[in-house]
């Protein structure tokens, strides 16, 4: 990096947003008893993992009388939440909280270790959820083969379990299985036509395949969450993660191509990264969409410098 690009840089550094768009909270309480006995398991773990938009994993302790109360600050994604507690099986669920401060109850049973497990308190498992929650599992710890292999096995005998529709469409995308990701999206929307989280499957697949008309067309059905995921990013660009956050600025835009400041911070990222081609087309469509924006200066002064 010679010197200019490097004074760039440094003054890039010193004007990352620093106001976050509101937190989104979100509260989950509840107790984990013992199936059998009915009795307050002690001490149990709650474990919060999330890989939508951004990696999570966070474990929680329950009470001795097995009640635990957690406070996640990103209501906007899901977890899979793992309840678990030595000597008994582990109980995994994909949980979306309420955000807004209203509390989501969530009482679960664990399975004395030996004995069959269950899909949830007081529901009768079988063998599509334990492959699931495997599947899970093997994905969390980044064994995205292993993971699809599970999610098509469960879809094969529990064709209408959205859940594993959705985590085999990501498991595709992550393993760059365009057409998969991109059929297994669709069938789970066909399911459930809420689940507008898969029309980001969609559009990252049709846009790696070059479809640019049906990338367009599932763009268009992209929740209006583009300020959350921008709210992700500038975490991450005030932890100094440029390149962590660059991913989720681009999704931000994805969203919404008229979210100004978007384009704004990623143009700082690739200022930062010597990227300056790049720099200077999102600085300029910042400017295009915020003539009088509150960073119009800034980006104004940095393009005299990438001319």
């Amino acid at each position: 990096m010679n010197r200019k690009t490097l004074a760039i840089a440094l003054f890039a550094i010193a004007v990352v947003a620093g106001n976050l768009v509101a937190a989104t909270e979100a509260r989950i309480n509840g107790h984990v008893t013992d199936a059998v006995t009915k009795k307050p398991v002690a001490n149990a773990t709650v474990r919060f993992q999330a890989t939508e938009r951004r990696t999570i994993d966070q474990t929680f302790k329950a009470d001795a009388n097995g009640k635990y109360e957690v406070m996640m600050l990103d209501g906007t994604i899901p977890y899979m939440i793992t309840w678990s507690a030595p000597g008994y099986q582990p109980f995994q669920e994909k949980v979306k909280l309420k955000i807004g401060g209203e509390m989501l109850l969530k009482d679960v049973e664990l399975q004395p270790a030996g004995a069959a497990p269950v899909a949830a308190a007081g529901t009768k498992a079988d063998s599509s959820v334990t492959a699931y929650n495997e599947g899970a599992q093997l994905f969390n710890d980044g064994k995205v083969p292993e993971a699809i292999a599970k999610f098509k096995e469960v879809v094969k005998a529990k064709p209408d379990m959205i859940a594993a529709w959705e985590a085999l469409a990501r498991a595709d995308l992550r393993q760059k299985d365009y057409a998969g990701a991109i059929e297994s999206a669709s069938k789970a929307l066909e399911l459930a036509p809420d689940e507008t989280d898969m029309y980001a499957v969609q559009y990252e697949a049709y846009k790696a395949t070059g479809d640019k008309a049906k990338a367009a067309e599932a763009r268009k059905k992209l929740p209006a969450d583009a300020a959350s995921t921008f709210n992700d990013a500038v975490k991450l660009l005030n932890q100094g993660k440029d390149a962590e956050a660059e991913p989720l600025l681009k999704q931000s835009i994805a969203a919404n191509d008229k979210f100004g400041q978007a384009y704004y911070e990623l143009g700082m990222v690739y200022i930062r990264m010597g990227k300056m081609a790049e720099a200077k087309q999102n600085l300029l469509k910042y400017l295009e969409l915020e003539p009088n924006g509150k960073d119009a200066s800034t980006a104004k002064e940095s393009l005299k410098y990438l001319q």
